[in-house]
Order: C-alpha cells, then sequence, then structure tokens
C-alpha cells in the first residue's frame, strides 16, 4: 500500500446538485457542508436546517408572482448561485438558488452546526451564550460566518469564499429528516401552514421554534 505524502489532505467535493426544485434540495443540502472563507480562514458547518421557497406561485417567496427588483435579482439566476438579502434594516439571509434560470425558485439556509473556526464565530456572536446559539438561525449563521449582500450571487460552484462541500452522496433518509411549516411567514395565508421547512431530527442547533406550526414527519 501507497505512503500517503505528508503534509497533503483529500479535499472534500463541491456540492452541485442546483438543477433539483426546491423542496428536493432542501433535502439534499441537510448534512452538507457549508463553508466561508473569510481573512484566509475557513469557517464552516453542516447544514441541519433549511426552507424551500417554490418561486412565482408561493406567496411567501420574493419571486411571488414574478415580482422582480434589485434585491431579488440574484434569485432568478440559474442554480448554484447564492441570493443574500438585508431584512429588517438589520438581518442578513442566505439562499441557495435552484432549477433554471429564469424559475426564482431557491432553498433558504436556516441553521447550521458549526465544526470550524468556532473562535471566529464567537467573536463576531457575543450574543451567543453558547455554541449551540451561535448559528441556530438565518440571521445568526450569516453574522457568524461574515455572510452579507457583498456576496449576494457568487456562484457557489466556482466562488473560493462561498461554497458547500459534499460530506454525503445521498440525501439523508426519510426517518431522519423533520418536515414543519416555515416560520415567520403568516402573511402568506395558506403558504404559510405548508410544510416547507425541513431540520435534521433532534439537532441541537437548529433554530425555535422546533416545528413552527403543527410539524408533520416524513
Amino acid at each position: 500500500m501507497p505512503a500517503m505524502t505528508p503534509g497533503l489532505q483529500h479535499l472534500p467535493e463541491r456540492f452541485t446538485e442546483f438543477d433539483s426544485d426546491p423542496e428536493t434540495l432542501a433535502r439534499r443540502l441537510l448534512g452538507q457542508r457549508l463553508v466561508r472563507i473569510l481573512d484566509g480562514v475557513r469557517l464552516a458547518g453542516i447544514i441541519v436546517e433549511t426552507e424551500a421557497y417554490l418561486g412565482l406561485e408561493d406567496r411567501a417567496a420574493h419571486t411571488f408572482n414574478g415580482l422582480r427588483t434589485a434585491r431579488n435579482e440574484s434569485m432568478y439566476l440559474p442554480g448554484g448561485h447564492a441570493y443574500v438579502y438585508f431584512t429588517y434594516g438589520m438581518h442578513h439571509c442566505l439562499n441557495v438558488v435552484c432549477g433554471a434560470a429564469g424559475e426564482g425558485v431557491a432553498v433558504l439556509i436556516r441553521a447550521i452546526e458549526p465544526t470550524e473556526g468556532l473562535a471566529e464565530m464567537r467573536a463576531r456572536r457575543r450574543a451567543a451564550r453558547k455554541d449551540t446559539d451561535l448559528c441556530s438561525g438565518p440571521a445568526k449563521l450569516t453574522q457568524a460566518l461574515g455572510i452579507d449582500r457583498t456576496l449576494d450571487g457568487a456562484n457557489l460552484l466556482q466562488s473560493h469564499i462561498l461554497l458547500l462541500e459534499r460530506l454525503r452522496s445521498r440525501a439523508l433518509p426519510e426517518s431522519r429528516i423533520v418536515r414543519s411549516p416555515r416560520v415567520g411567514v403568516t402573511y402568506a395565508g395558506d403558504w404559510a401552514r405548508r410544510p416547507l421547512r425541513f431540520h435534521i431530527r433532534k439537532n441541537r442547533f437548529v433554530s425555535r421554534p422546533l416545528t413552527g406550526l403543527t410539524a408533520r414527519e416524513v
């Protein structure tokens, strides 16, 4: 058996399956790794919670009814781009665009389990009293990882500062996924009750509330 060359490490392959629909991608992203390279330091974590946004028909999506503005233009890019928006005048949220160009569909990354660069994350998230609170929400994780509008439209297939790494060749089994309504979209009528939120069962790093409205497991 040949000896390994000292200092060489296997580099994880990039996640590339962005041509799927948002519900499928929301599941596939669970258990994969989100990576942010900030000032030469890797800040990374395992994706444990996502939400699917279904585009023109989805009253909770920023592209509902074909709305197209400077703010949401990146959501119309081909799958594999980042859509980063600023909300409530204080928070950034990271979405992964999927499907074909012009569809306007994406997956919100709601929470990650931090695994690399925790000291830097703690410095950026001083309000977090424990590590389970570092990235347990869409605004928390963007603050911890230094993600803002400068990364809006980033190509996740090519970027060296914001990318997704494959840790799993297959999606998590359905027995490990809990599905429930999305959070904070009560304005969307019936769409607020649709089970388009996905998280890893019994993971301590998911956001609160755990189940939104009445949860349904898949």
